[in-house]
């Protein structure tokens, strides 16, 4: 997208500042001097300096600071989709991208957009046109990507921006193309642009914004599908656009469209429904435009309606039938009454409010919320307020940080309806102020630490509150999956490729690599490591399986039970560039163990469409029947369905993100697709409980194993009796580890996230460990074997100082695909039974029919099922 960048010393005309009006963003270097008319959400350069709460509470929707400031803690505490960070690099080098490595590590974890000062020449090497070789997507392109993946609940992705380091002239149509194909948003500085006749030596705002979106048409004759909404976003209709209807839109603020027979068509121009643009803005895959509009009557459509899709219904219709009556109301008529006498008007909003209070049945409140709207948008109606300037409104009240504490004014509340409040009562703590009260991440040079607490001194409420995990906009995921997964179903191989070119960067001709597989070389090292590890998770398998058994119930009955492996199976690696053949081995193995007969392996493909060499090799060890390349949703949804080429699967098994784990419930809950899954899964945990006798060195470092897997990864320390000596030693080690750590951009997002709760005895301990359920659970402690009997919820426990948690995950033999989130309550980790199902049998002779036919007769009787009763009767008359 286009953003504007407005300076106080600029002077722009009123045509300009209209147009700019109409973008969905504007950027302001001085916060104070927002004045471009229209509905842009405000973006403002703010420094330490500023009361950024103030900016935000008076209508600001981003605040932008550098990242290099010296103080950040300023902007801490807020929704991080309102925080933008700038990245700006001192090195004169064109092709130094250190400002794109340090946003995609640090910047798009910690904010809702990123901001980065590029030379015309990093633009080109971050765009891939000079000085870089083609592997992969370009830097650019694979940060968008990476951001992309970072959804901050319903304001979607984190956003990449890109400002032209030095002169703003610098931009051009080409450079800003580069910018929208690699599918960042340019920031321009609105005195190079222009509108209609005035963009002699200037960039044309319609040219600009069609090259800075990457805006394209699928169409042979170029024209962009323009999506016209009115100012409550209900569809009117479809038009189309090209560069010089959009540019004649902008210059004009109408609704002016290109029309397929007539050429530029400037919308009710003869008929009068003309219309106010309102606002412009582009899809999320740069092939089609919004045109937000006010319709002038009788509407948009050609037949004198509203809409070409039927009337408007709800608050929309209600909003134009009130306009319509104050206009045309009928003297004495009821509506004409409520207009003309005041006094009526509130009486029935008041009598109606209290109706609503006093409603109880949700069909009652929905009837009185329904009477009490139509008196209120009477009222706004009566004085020049429509719908549009009501959720404007809403819009504003939603951007305020700081609100009035809510209590109703005097006299509002009767007396008997008041609840009665002690002289000093304590206010309870919420379930989740504990988890939100000051917590960000740690800034470069800040003590990396956990949060400390005193079980002695918590609430129950608080105590509940450390209970919890951090939450998870389920809906908004499963918004986003959805779709992906009705693609795969759909359209099969075509949509795999296309969604692994999207998220992956990956160009590929097929989906599927079958045994046997072409392995390469490994080093030395690595295949011996791949092969112990092996060997171990196999020898722990397989001593899980499990013997039949057979049981004489009573004479002549016998009952037996006995396991069968489930015969196509799924297993997704999460990786990537990243290699995983831990993953591999932890899934493949009991499965191959089980004897499952179809082992499908599901893995994101490298750039260049190739598998991750230590993935493939261990994929040959467990006997794999298929490879997928591909990852995700997408993945899911293939072996969960099946594909031209990909088999479908029975139960799919395997950690991922939350997309993955939203495809894998909503395979799990489509009989459709008949599959199960392993479990559900979030980010990856750790508790740890140490003593006066745990090594300082140690608790640190099983603590940081866990809390480098992501910002979200939960560290807990369970310190039971230790003094402020040694809970200081813990700190400083995991303070100077951390710090060492390649990934210490994540540990300084996730350390603070968790936190060390103080206990004086290890029953404390392991009381708050089993409330807790953690996936992993480490016991340091002299006497940790004696504790093992206590241990009631947990995915995997590591007894002892010299069982480190990064032997379970590599190759003690447990598995390490585990419970997360709390699930280690009612779900266990992969195992061999994981890929088994059991069956039963019986087997009655003459005799045990005999002897059982009465009970079973009698049982059936009473449950009225005939037909049960005389399967059994019919064999006793030839007995």
């Amino acid at each position: 997208m286009l953003v504007p960048k407005i300076s106080p010393s600029q002077t722009l005309g009123p045509a300009l500042k209209r147009a700019l009006g109409l973008l969905p963003s504007v950027l302001y270097t001085d916060a104070s001097e927002s004045n471009v008319a229209g509905e842009p959400a405000v973006w403002a350069q703010v420094s330490a300096s500023d009361d950024v709460q103030a900016l935000l509470n008076s209508g600001l929707s981003v605040a932008v600071i550098g990242a290099d400031d010296d103080d950040l803690a300023h902007v801490g505490g807020f929704d991080r989709a309102r925080l933008a960070l700038r990245y700006a690099s001192a090195s004169e080098d064109d092709s130094d991208l250190s400002t794109i490595t340090r946003a995609a590590t640090v910047g798009i974890n910690r904010a809702g957009a990123v901001i980065l000062d590029l030379t015309a020449q990093q633009i080109g090497a971050a765009t891939g046109s000079v000085g870089v070789e083609a592997q992969g997507p370009p830097p650019l392109a694979a940060l968008v990507r990476a951001a992309e993946r970072q959804v901050i609940g319903a304001n979607g992705p984190v956003r990449v921006l890109v400002e032209l380091r030095g002169s703003s002239e610098g931009w051009t149509l080409g450079l800003l193309s580069r910018v929208g194909s690699a599918g960042a948003s340019a920031v321009v500085d609105a005195g190079i642009l222009g509108v209609g006749d005035d963009c002699t030596g200037r960039l044309e705002l319609g040219a600009a914004l069609v090259a800075a979106c990457g805006l394209s048409s699928d169409r042979t004759d170029g024209l962009v599908t323009t999506v016209v909404v009115d100012e409550q976003r209900a569809c009117l209709g479809v038009a189309y656009s090209n560069g010089a209807s959009l540019a004649a839109a902008l210059a004009s603020g109408d609704g002016v469209y290109w029309s397929r027979k007539r050429g530029l068509w400037h919308k009710g121009l003869t008929s009068g429904a003309t219309q106010t643009l309102v606002g412009v803005s582009v899809d999320c895959d740069a092939d089609a435009l919004c045109f937000r509009v006010r319709q002038q009557s009788p509407g948009f459509c050609h037949r004198q309606t509203n809409s070409c899709f039927g009337p408007a219904a709800g608050l929309a219709r209600l909003a134009q039938t009130v306009a319509d009556r104050r206009l045309n109301a009928p003297e004495g008529s009821y509506t004409r009454r409520l207009f003309d006498d005041s006094a009526l008007l509130r009486a029935k909003i008041v009598e109606e409010a209290g109706e609503l209070a006093d409603a109880t049945d949700p069909a009652d409140v929905a009837f009185e919320a329904a009477d009490l709207l139509y008196f209120a948008m009477v009222k706004c109606a009566a004085h020049g307020v429509s719908l549009a300037d009501v959720e404007r409104s809403l819009d504003r009240k939603h951007l305020k940080v700081i609100r009035r504490p809510g209590d109703a004014k005097p006299g509002a509340i009767p007396a008997e309806l008041k609840a009665p409040t002690p002289a000093a009562a304590t206010p309870e703590v919420s379930r989740t102020s504990i988890q939100n009260a000051g917590i960000r991440a740690a800034l470069p040079g800040e003590k990396i630490a956990l949060r400390v607490y005193s079980a002695d001194e918590l609430s129950e409420s608080e105590r509940d509150a450390l209970l919890q995990r951090p939450l998870v906009d389920s809906q908004e995921i499963m918004r986003r999956v959805r779709p992906i997964v009705d693609a795969v179903r759909a359209r099969g191989d075509a949509a795999v490729l296309e969604l692994t070119a999207k998220f992956d960067g990956a160009q590929m001709d097929s989906v599927v690599v079958r045994a046997p597989f072409n392995v390469p070389e490994l080093a030395d090292s690595v295949r011996a490591a791949i092969d112990q590890a092996y060997a171990n998770v196999r020898c722990f398998h397989a001593a899980q399986l499990p013997a039949d058994s057979a049981v004489e119930t009573m004479p002549g009955v016998t009952c037996r039970r006995f396991s069968r492996a489930i015969e196509r199976v799924g297993l997704y690696v999460p990786g990537g560039t990243a290699v995983l053949p831990s993953s591999a081995l932890m899934l493949g193995v009991p499965a191959q163990v089980a004897g499952c007969r179809e082992i499908v392996l599901a893995t994101p493909p490298r750039p260049d469409g190739s598998i991750v060499p230590e993935v493939l090799y261990v994929a040959h060890k467990v006997g794999a029947t298929a490879i997928v390349k591909a990852g995700g949703a997408q993945a899911i949804a293939a072996m969960a369905y099946g594909t031209e080429s990909v088999p479908k699967v029975d139960k799919i098994c395997g950690p991922g993100n939350q997309y993955v784990t939203a495809a894998k419930m909503l395979a799990q809950n489509d009989s459709d697709a008949m599959v199960s899954i392993d479990m559900p899964a979030g980010p990856s945990e750790i508790l740890v409980v140490a003593d006066a006798t745990s090594n300082p060195a140690y608790v640190a470092s099983d603590l940081l194993s866990q809390a480098e897997h992501g910002p979200d990864s939960q560290a807990v320390l369970l310190a039971v009796g230790l003094s402020a000596a040694q809970m200081a030693a813990i700190e400083a080690e995991i303070d100077t580890q951390a710090a060492r750590l390649p990934r210490v951009d994540i540990v300084r997002q996730s350390v603070p996230k968790g936190f060390c709760l103080c206990v004086s005895s290890m029953a404390d301990a392991l009381a708050f460990s089993n409330a807790y359920a953690p996936e992993h659970l480490i016991l340091q402690t002299d006497s940790a074997s004696d504790y093992v009997k206590d241990i009631v919820n947990a995915g995997s426990v590591f007894v002892g100082h010299y069982s480190p948690e990064s032997c379970g995950d590599y190759a003690s033999g447990t598995n390490h695909t585990l419970p997360t989130y709390g699930y280690s309550k009612m779900y266990s980790g992969v195992n061999t039974a994981t890929f088994l199902k059991h069956i039963t049998s019986q087997e009655l002779t003459r005799d045990g029919l005999a002897n059982i036919a009465q009970t079973v007769m009698t049982l059936a009787e009473v449950e009225e099922l005939e037909a049960h009763r005389n399967a059994v009767a019919i064999r006793l008359k030839d007995l």
